[in-house]
């Protein structure tokens, strides 16, 4: 997870109600940066990985999730899909434990290297996301970075029983997404992406140049929102 992800998530939990027992599947925590239940200090929150370690409560399969039918309040999923095999198993698993009026946060990186733990497997659209979460039509999407090559992108969904998002939530989480979401990059670095441009063409460092630009979508509203 980057820093930008982490202001999204951030965003998420000051704009919206998530109910609790909150499930973070892929918790193991190998920075602080990763530590996204310090964002939720008094709800009930458990950390799932397939290996113990800092920040896990619950060692386990996320395609085998060892909980009950519709005992989850929140399933949050953030740069673990692309990590598990099966991943449409994983989100039978997220649906089968989630309660209807619960809510689910996923993030999956697309424009990213390859990385470990324990391999990686899959990328994700945008459209891929909107196709995965159908079912649920109270949702938002969401990606940040180039246009064409995003750096990652992310759903939120809602249960056919969580209240339905109003226009004011929508653009609530847009402003705190504009406060929170953000991946530093340093003058010097950001200079001389620009000069690079000039020479090649803006396409080759849009991902740098963009990484901070993002958009969403929700589709109960007309309107496209951007940072």
């Amino acid at each position: 997870m980057n820093r930008f992800l982490h202001g999204m998530i951030q965003a998420v939990a000051q704009t919206f109600t998530l109910p609790d027992p909150i499930v973070e599947v892929g918790s193991y925590q190998v920075d602080d940066l990763v530590n996204v239940r310090a964002l939720f200090p008094r709800q009930r929150f458990v950390g799932l990985d397939m290996r113990a370690g800092p920040g896990v409560d619950l060692v386990a399969d996320a395609e085998r999730m060892p909980l009950a039918d519709r005992s989850v309040g929140t399933i949050l999923a953030l740069s673990t899909l692309e990590h598990v095999p099966h991943f449409w198993k994983a989100l039978e698993q997220f649906r089968r434990v989630l309660r209807p009026d619960g809510a689910m946060v996923v993030s999956c990186p697309f424009y990213f290297r390859i990385h470990q733990h324990p391999s990686d497997y899959w990328r994700f659209t945008p459209a891929a996301l909107d196709v995965l979460f159908s079912d649920m039509p109270r949702r938002v999407i969401g990606w940040h970075g180039a246009k064409k090559r995003p750096s990652s992108v992310w759903c939120l969904a809602f249960g056919s029983e969580y209240p339905a998002i109003a226009a004011q939530q929508l653009e609530a989480y847009r402003a705190a997404m504009n406060r929170l979401a953000h991946e530093p990059i340093s003058w010097s670095r950001r200079w001389c992406f620009h000069l690079a441009s000039c020479f090649t063409g803006r396409g080759p460092f849009a991902p740098y140049l963009d990484r901070n630009r993002w958009e969403m979508e929700h589709p109960g509203l007309p309107q496209r929102m951007a940072g």
